[in-house]
């Protein structure tokens, strides 16, 4: 049994290291050109990809109201597998709002597919699709349809129960893919804000 477990961990080290190794160029960029290509040829132009907007370009908070309006907009970053938000997806961004805030967005699609934006409480598994909102009112018109490109929205929800949610696109397979952020309704934060996961 113990010579066993003894292969177990070898193979697994095995594994873990080729995975490291083989993660040592993004798959996004592209492989080193060689000297006679360089020397004959022009390097083709590449896609500036989006960079991600500073939280202060895209969150405006009003204390006294108790209001956070957040101006997001979905882009396309070339051989990217899913549309950004901001900037960010897979959760790389989180937005934090205090509990009994009402929290507006003006959202605009600025790719070249159907998106949509949804709050849905998180659960084990991302959905695959959009659905009803947690939250009251916590979503962009057409939710699996998708709006088209140059769509725009602005929707006004409170945040009346604390929680994690998603952010997410309701078109089938695009949360599943990446096109989501996180928001958390704090019930001990005294102020909106955005946080960047590193």
């Amino acid at each position: 049994m113990i010579p066993l477990l003894r292969r177990f961990r070898m193979a697994a080290s095995a594994v873990a290291f080729a995975g490291v190794a083989c993660a040592g160029r993004s798959q996004g960029a592209p492989p080193p050109a060689s000297a006679a290509t360089t020397a004959s040829q022009p390097a083709p132009a590449q896609a500036t990809p989006p960079v991600p907007q500073a939280a202060s370009e895209w969150l405006a908070v009003d204390a006294a109201a108790k209001t956070a309006t957040l101006t997001l907009e979905v882009t396309h970053r070339p051989n990217a597998p899913s549309a950004l938000i901001n900037g960010y997806r897979n959760g790389e961004a989180r937005v934090v709002v205090p509990i009994g805030w009402t929290v507006k967005w003006d959202w605009r699609n600025a790719d070249t597919a159907a998106h949509s934006l949804v709050v849905m409480v998180q659960r084990e598994k991302l959905a695959l699709e959009g659905g009803r909102p947690s939250l009251s009112n916590a979503m962009t018109r057409m939710v699996t349809e998708g709006m088209p490109p140059g769509g725009r929205d602005e929707t006004t929800f409170a945040a009346e129960e604390a929680g994690w949610y998603w952010l997410m696109c309701g078109v089938p397979g695009h949360a599943l893919a990446g096109e989501w952020l996180e928001l958390r309704v704090d019930p001990v934060a005294t102020t909106a804000s955005i946080r960047v996961k590193e």
